[in-house]
């Protein structure tokens, strides 16, 4: 799930069309939801 912080982010870099924040926080996104501990927390659930 997308925390709120960056759901408020990215919303507002696509309002303003800000097209390098919305690439920086696409990053973040990736790299948030591909961390190792939460790869290990989903795997346990399944």
């Amino acid at each position: 799930m997308l925390p709120k912080w960056l759901s408020n982010q990215i919303m507002r870099a696509f309002h303003k069309r800000d097209r390098r924040q919305i690439r920086l926080l696409n990053d973040c996104w990736f790299f948030y939801y591909n961390r190792p501990d939460r790869n290990s927390e989903s795997g346990n659930l399944q």
